[in-house]
């Protein structure tokens, strides 16, 4: 495990989790889709790109790439593709190291959890159809990005104060699980802490403003979150 701090700055008394690339493996997806789409027009997609993309709206993700490469298509057009692809796919997705075993250890302790990703309904009903018992086991609320109160996307802070509010909570008691700059940069928008758990693709520096980095959530402890 790496991390740069040894305890985090204040007190957590609830936690919000992302959900792509934290609780669920389901980037890898995404990559593999984008990698076919971009292939056909000679491009190539790797981390130099998807960590400018990871954890915001997905319109303002495709803006981003169709705009980069120079694609032929337009940020719609491509969603489009994208989503048909990742139809069957998602259905496959599995937790990730550590994930359900951490959610379960602080339900235990009767830390309220929640659940915040920019996925749309849709998406989240296929990517969760293996793990609703999960899901509804651990989490007392959940907020998608296409909730009405979700104004502005990470890395706005409005998805994480939905979340607080959903949970009845402080916000500078909250703890936010993230793997994207986007999400770190929101979460303390919303005046929350952060432990982030990048991949390995991922350049640690775009994570030095989080309060703590892991290399996976199978590392994590009650002590290290001050419990």
């Amino acid at each position: 495990m790496r991390r740069r701090r040894l305890s985090l700055v204040r007190p957590i008394s609830h936690v919000v989790f992302d959900m792509d690339g934290v609780l669920l493996d389901t980037e890898r997806f995404y990559t593999e889709v984008t990698r076919e789409i971009v292939g056909r027009y000679g491009k190539e997609f790797d981390w130099s790109l998807k960590g400018n993309m990871i954890g915001r709206p997905a319109i303002d993700s495709a803006r981003y790439l169709v705009a980069a490469l120079e694609l032929p298509l337009t940020p719609e057009e491509y969603l489009s593709e994208r989503e048909t692809m990742l139809e069957r796919l998602l259905a496959d997705a599995r937790p990730m190291p550590g994930a359900s075993e951490l959610t379960a250890m602080l339900a235990q302790r009767r830390i309220p959890l929640a659940v915040a990703t920019s996925s749309n309904r849709r998406l989240f009903a296929l990517k969760t159809a293996r793990h609703r018992e999960w899901f509804e086991r651990d989490f007392a609320a959940v907020v998608l990005g296409d909730d009405p109160r979700v104004r502005r996307g990470k890395p706005a802070p409005d998805i994480f104060l939905v979340a607080a509010d959903e949970l009845g909570a402080d916000p500078r008691r909250c703890l936010v699980v993230e793997d994207a700059p986007a999400g770190v940069a929101a979460a303390h928008a919303a005046g929350m802490q952060v432990l982030a758990v990048p991949d390995a693709g991922m350049d640690r520096e775009r994570f030095r403003e989080a309060e703590l980095v892991v290399d996976s959530l199978a590392a994590v402890s009650p002590a290290l979150l001050g419990l």
